[in-house]
């Protein structure tokens, strides 16, 4: 039978004992291997692979025939409980193996769960699970989790109040990540509440949300949008310290001042700009974010953009000029044009 990612979700939840097999198939590797993990454990439950009732098998020791794979289906196990037979990266190649073992399989059984790449409809290996009435495949495709998959997550790891901005906040950070990133990020916000009964916020989710810049390169990008000039000076110290070079501080600014005006042009104003950003922008720096879209205006952001390109066309040419010192020229004259 064909199953969709939420009636995995529901199998994950409540696991069918009468199902022989399941084949999970998808062009991600990451999002196979998540969904395999959570189905796995809960066919056999936290202590499953410490009983030893979970047996791996990859797809190329299908191709040696079917004999290995039944013998370990039927096989019974030292500990009490349901039995996992996972085969990992299978193909057309191990069809007979899989055949057999499904035919043969009865009540009681080891339970098989199986993992592919992409899989035509055509494919041996799909056609079976899905004609199948007592297995079942799940095509795996590059859409982001849903919201009900989310809370799911998250209620699994104690967290049942979510404030409804702090929601949205995930539901596009779920969208700019990819899924491995995604879970951990879910996996350190689940930390980071850990005995904070309050309802999870969105300053929580900027707490832990990956970060595309260095806290002090941020602090040093507000400084300028904000026109603090006296700011300038130590920080870049303190970045030079640190190796960092003038031309990613060029790159990093110019990226900045670009989000910024991109907000600006935005039809709706910066206001609905800022929620069409990617990667999203969270919480308490999405608020300074848009107060400083809003500050700059559209004319003295583009002023902006030509000063950072033309300090980093000095950076790349061939003069002899002290690159730093090119670079804090350029932001404080930024700084002070945010002031005028």
């Amino acid at each position: 039978m064909k199953l969709n990612a939420r009636d995995l979700a529901r199998l994950i939840s409540k696991p069918d004992p009468q199902l022989a097999g399941v084949l999970i198939f998808g062009q991600d590797a990451m999002r196979v291997a998540l969904k395999r993990q959570e189905l796995v454990a809960a066919m056999v439950g936290p202590q499953g692979e410490a009983e030893m009732r979970l047996e791996r098998m990859s797809g190329a020791e299908l191709r040696k025939g079917g004999a290995g794979l039944r013998d370990t289906v039927k096989a019974q196990g030292f500990f009490p409980g349901p039995r996992v037979v996972l085969v990992e990266d299978a193909t057309d190649l191990g069809h007979d193996a899989l055949v057999a073992a499904l035919q043969d399989w009865r009540g009681g059984d080891a339970q098989l769960v199986v993992t592919a790449g992409a899989l035509k409809a055509s494919s041996k290996l799909r056609k079976l699970f899905e004609a199948a009435k007592h297995a079942a495949a799940v095509a795996l495709y590059d859409d982001p989790p849903t919201r009900e998959e989310i809370e799911a997550a998250l209620n699994k790891a104690g967290l049942k109040q979510i404030d409804s901005a702090a929601m949205q906040d995930l539901v596009a950070l779920s969208r700019a990540l990819d899924p491995g990133d995604f879970r951990q990020t879910l996996e350190k916000i689940a930390l980071y509440k850990h005995g904070d009964h309050t309802p999870l916020q969105s300053q929580d989710i900027a707490a832990v949300a990956p970060s595309s810049t260095e806290a002090v390169v941020d602090d040093l990008l507000h400084a300028v949008a904000e026109g603090q000039s006296a700011q300038i000076g130590p920080l870049l110290v303190r970045l030079q310290a640190q190796g960092v070079q003038a031309v990613t501080l060029a790159i990093m600014s110019m990226r900045h001042f670009r989000a910024l005006h991109a907000m600006s042009c935005d039809p709706g104003g910066p206001s609905a700009g800022i929620q069409r950003m990617r990667p999203p922008i969270f919480g308490p720096r999405r608020d300074r974010l848009l107060g400083q879209a809003q500050k700059w205006g559209l004319a003295r952001l583009e002023r902006a953009l030509g000063e950072l390109i033309e300090a980093d066309l000095i950076l790349r040419s061939s003069s002899n000029a002290p690159s730093m010192a090119v670079m804090e020229r350029a932001l404080i004259r930024l700084a002070m044009l945010v002031r005028r």
